[in-house]
């Protein structure tokens, strides 16, 4: 798989990087990623993908764009309300990058056909406000084998985490990665959603993107991906840090 002069030079900040250079362009190129939900995070994610040259990108919403989300989701426009989101979005990063596939996905995720969806996938990535989804995304892909990116925001905060379960299942304790379950056990009984609590709107900019150089640094190999650790960031004091997580033993995805 070879690159044709126009992706020379549309990579060649990628190419002299000695952490990517053409073989880790070659990875991106042949990797498949599932954006679950082309929102507020899942946005800013899909066009740095897509910038990067992720060979295809499965862009998966059943959402249409409202005015109240062009406050933070800069993949789309006016002329883009009240259409789909999958679809307006893949017109978008089809006109940013045309060398790649875009797969628009106007689905709905759930426990029945989350495991389908995933599959075909080598990372996928969640940025949905919805923890019936989250679980939903996490048991697909400890179930598969897929490694999971997952950020979530609100108010003045944000985080971002790696989870590998999937890909550790069945080895001892002490050499698992957890799950997304094994951070959030139950759905919390009264979940914030940025419609209630607000979200400013950079905010989701800065983790879709954090997102994005996470799924980057899977698919090349380089550096120390988030595995097993959750970056968390304050916006309003400028200050991040960064918690380490376990496998829960009792955890009822990711311990069978």
């Amino acid at each position: 798989m070879g690159f044709s002069d126009q992706e020379v030079e549309r990579y060649a900040r990628h190419l002299v990087l000695r952490e990517i250079g053409g073989p880790g362009q070659q990875k991106l190129k042949a990797a498949r990623v599932l954006i679950v939900g082309v929102g507020g995070l899942g946005a800013p994610a899909a066009l740095y993908l897509a910038a990067a040259g992720v060979g295809a990108l499965g862009l998966l919403d059943p959402d249409t764009v409202a005015l109240s989300n062009l406050q933070r989701q800069v993949l789309y426009g006016v002329e883009d309300l009240g259409r789909g989101k999958a679809l307006s979005a893949g017109l978008r990063l089809s006109a940013l990058n045309p060398e790649i596939d875009i797969e628009p996905l106007p689905l709905a995720l759930d426990a029945d056909n989350a495991a389908a969806l995933v599959r075909g996938y080598d990372v996928v990535l969640d940025g949905t406000d919805d923890f019936a989804v989250r679980f939903a995304v996490n048991a697909a892909c400890v179930a598969e084998g897929k490694p999971l990116v997952s950020g979530a925001i609100g108010r003045w905060s944000g985080q971002v985490g790696v989870f590998g379960a999937g890909l550790t299942r069945g080895r001892p304790l002490a050499g698992r990665q957890p799950c997304y379950q094994c951070l959030v056990p139950e759905i919390p009984p009264e979940a914030e959603t940025c419609s209630v609590v607000g979200v400013v709107g950079a905010l989701a900019g800065v983790v879709g993107s954090m997102m994005a150089l996470e799924t980057i640094k899977l698919i090349v190999g380089a550096g120390e991906p988030l595995n097993g650790r959750l970056w968390v960031y304050d916006a309003l004091d400028g200050e991040s840090r960064t918690v380490r997580l376990s496998a829960d033993p009792g955890c009822a995805v990711c311990s069978t």
